[in-house]
């Protein structure tokens, strides 16, 4: 018989806990249970602990401990069930605070008082509702503003390898970014999953000195910290994000960093739970399981506010076909892929343009939104870099004496394209308009009869011809 006692109305306890399994307590003969129902279990000791059901069946269930398993055995132990999903408080007043993966304060300071309580699980937007983003975010970085746009409402993911400066453009982008004209209305929510401890205070220091996190919401959960909490920490950024936008109508920019440290939180909770593992040991459902945080994202109609995700993960071995990436690259709109050899250059931020892309830029520049050219300027650099890295690679083989002068001059755009245009500093911010310009600086060092992606009349108006005669006269 089970051993059920009742103890608040409505509430059933269960002391059945029949295991307990890295963050994982398995509980028999359970009644009505449902997948994602909150609860807590009480050790011996008194201490309550938070739990998330994540698998069910006709007579157990199996929870996580969100705060850990360490020192709570299966006897002795109480579970009770709420009979509800996992609801946060939420309120305008948590920007310029610190938060743990479950939404508790790590800044010393109390929760502010609750104007809201929001299921952690989001609720998605009814494909009807969403609107087409076309809106660019400023981010000032001319790689990412010149190249591959972000758009409002988009899912754009960093492609890094371990090793390279993805925290530190983190963190720029954090500082930086915003929507011109809607400055006030622009916020942040950065989420920092299994960071370790050096890691979340650079991004600590940096927030406070700079200012930014008056602006900004951080959900920091730390290596250290249980991977149950680790699983909840993007929820609980997006959960912060879709109130401060459908609520409060702010346009709000969420950078998740690191998913891989999240990817691999999921499958370690997979095998405790003894599922068949898919690629490379990770669960068959991660697919769906990332899918349930970048689609809480968008532009709703008749909403002002909107939700601009920039997830930031590292490659394995640098292997973009890496399952995370792989999947990653399937759901979001895009990708920006660091470079290794660039980064070794000296260059930052070190962007393979070749590599990365935005695919709704196009309808978010242009007259009205950034420039007339920015397309066609966009267009004709890559396009060139294209080609003059295959120039390089000929080099290799013949020579650079024995380039005609037409190659030399591309070698020539190679260097000041990866100098002066993707190169810019950690603290300089580049408007789109200073970054178009500095675009047709780098482009003017080729022909104007190179300009095969650019129309006469936008070349007519921005080539710079002085640069080239420059350049001509001291020779190729």
């Amino acid at each position: 018989m089970s051993k059920i006692i009742e103890s608040v109305p409505g509430i059933v306890s269960y002391s059945t806990v029949r295991e307990v399994k890295g963050p994982l307590i398995v509980i028999e003969k359970t009644r009505g249970v449902a997948y994602n129902e909150i609860g807590e279990v009480i050790g011996p000791d008194g201490e309550p602990r938070m739990v998330q059901v994540v698998e069910v069946g006709d007579n157990y269930a199996v929870a996580q401990v969100l705060t850990g398993t360490l020192g709570l055995p299966a006897k002795g132990s109480t579970v009770r069930f709420y009979g509800r999903t996992l609801r946060m408080p939420v309120s305008e007043d948590l920007l310029g605070r610190v938060l743990d993966g479950k939404g508790q304060p790590r800044d010393g300071l109390p929760l502010p008082p609750a104007e809201e309580y929001l299921d952690i699980n989001g609720e998605p937007l009814n494909p009807y509702a969403r609107e087409y983003p076309e809106e660019p975010i400023e981010t000032g970085v001319s790689a990412i503003d010149g190249l591959n746009t972000m758009v409002r409402g988009q899912k754009l993911p960093i492609f890094s390898g371990t090793g390279l400066p993805h925290n530190m453009l983190a963190a720029q982008v954090a500082r930086q970014a915003t929507v011109r004209g809607h400055e006030e209305e622009f916020a942040i929510i950065f989420a920092a999953m299994g960071l370790k401890s050096e890691e979340a205070l650079f991004f600590l220091n940096e927030f406070r000195r700079t200012g930014a996190l008056r602006r900004l919401v951080m959900v920091l959960n730390l290596a250290s910290d249980p991977i149950a909490e680790r699983i909840l920490t993007p929820r609980t950024a997006l959960t912060i994000a879709e109130y401060l936008a459908w609520y409060r109508d702010y346009h709000v920019l969420v950078i998740l960093t690191d998913m891989t440290n999240y990817a691999e939180a999921l499958r370690e909770l997979s095998s405790s739970k003894g599922e068949l593992p898919g690629r490379r040991g990770y669960p068959g459902y991660m697919y769906t399981d990332f899918a349930t945080i970048y689609e809480r994202t968008g532009r709703a109609k008749g909403k002002k506010g909107s939700i601009t995700q920039f997830p930031i993960l590292t490659m394995p071995h640098d292997d973009i076909t890496h399952p995370i990436p792989d999947l990653t690259g399937y759901i979001t709109e895009g990708q920006l892929v660091l470079s290794r050899s660039l980064w070794g250059k000296g260059i930052y931020p070190p962007f393979d343009v070749i590599m990365s892309l935005s695919r709704l830029m196009k309808d978010a520049v242009g007259e009205g939104k950034t420039r007339d050219d920015h397309k066609y300027v966009a267009n004709q650099l890559i396009a060139a870099y294209s080609r003059a890295l295959d120039v390089r690679n000929l080099a290799l083989l013949v020579g650079e004496t024995n380039l005609s002068w037409r190659e030399r001059r591309y070698l020539r755009f190679a260097e000041q394209f990866e100098r002066r245009f993707i190169n810019q500093g950690y603290y300089e911010r580049r408007t789109f308009e200073q970054t178009l310009d500095i675009a047709w600086d780098v482009i003017s060092v080729l022909p104007e009869d190179e300009l095969t992606n650019v129309p006469p009349d936008i070349s007519k108006r921005y080539y710079r011809r002085s640069i080239f005669e420059s350049i001509k006269d001291v020779g190729a």
